[in-house]
């Protein structure tokens, strides 16, 4: 009987084990889908889907808007398409009205979102339109818990990214469990808001080029995570996928509790 009890326990232990190992290691994708101009949810679910995502930051979503520029996406909400097909819990974050309908940031999570935020980041007149922040708390098992945020930050000049940088770092290096931010950053590595401002946080990504995608010479697409010695990258192999303007970011990484 003895013998019996052990065996189960062997059993329920390898079983705790892997879960533990699922938990901790994470694929991270951060992208920038340019409006679904050049591509169909379809396509992007089935990049997701490829990359076997945990978790996703996604910028320039649609929501019920009606473009020009990009006609087959009309009507379609990007965010509840992409969670239907790649079968993930999603969020939206509105930053503008736009074209009958929401221009904005999302996650996508494999794993539940205990609470979700949208927090508006600076603007001033240096800036071009009104940016956010998406904050999420993932449960990744009934005791661990690491916050996930999405962000896509202004284009026009470095000033107001460093406002908008100052109020994300504001927001989340108080937090007390692990952090992830992705995003847009349209800044590069060399730049103020990224070389000093971000200078905190552990870049877990192959710092390869993200724009333009066809011939990437610039990056600005980041996956950055905080504290340091709570993050490993495992590995981000270098993306060449042509769905958007920009390459999206992916990176294997694992918490250190």
């Amino acid at each position: 009987m003895k013998s019996i009890y052990f065996v189960l326990f062997l059993i329920v232990s390898s079983f705790q084990l892997q879960a533990q190992g699922l938990s901790d290691t994470l694929k991270i994708i951060s992208y920038n889908l340019r409006f679904g101009e050049r591509a169909s949810m379809e396509e992007f679910a089935n990049f997701i889907k490829a990359q076997d995502a945990d978790l996703v930051a996604l910028q320039e979503v649609d929501i019920k808007t009606f473009r020009k520029r990009a006609p087959h996406q009309n009507g379609k909400d990007f965010m509840g398409e992409l969670a239907h097909m790649t079968g993930m819990f999603a969020v939206f974050g509105k930053t503008i009205d736009y074209a009958g309908g929401y221009y904005g940031i999302g996650i996508l999570s494999r794993y539940p979102m205990s609470k979700t935020e949208r927090i508006l980041l600076p603007f001033t007149e240096n800036g071009k339109e009104q940016r956010a922040l998406l904050v999420a708390t993932i449960e990744l098992a009934s005791d661990k818990t690491i916050v996930f945020a999405s962000t896509h930050l202004d284009y026009t000049n470095t000033e107001e990214r460093q406002l908008q940088v100052k109020q994300i770092n504001e927001t989340l290096l108080s937090k007390s469990i692990p952090v992830l931010i992705c995003g847009d950053f349209n800044a590069r590595p060399t730049s103020n808001e990224i070389n000093s401002s971000m200078s905190l946080w552990s870049l877990l990504d192959n710092q390869e080029p993200t724009s333009p995608s066809d011939e990437a010479k610039y990056k600005i697409d980041y996956i950055f995570g905080y504290p340091k010695t709570n993050w490993k990258l495992l590995n981000t192999p270098k993306q060449t996928i042509l769905l958007s303007d920009h390459l999206p970011v992916v990176s294997q990484v694992k918490v250190i509790w």
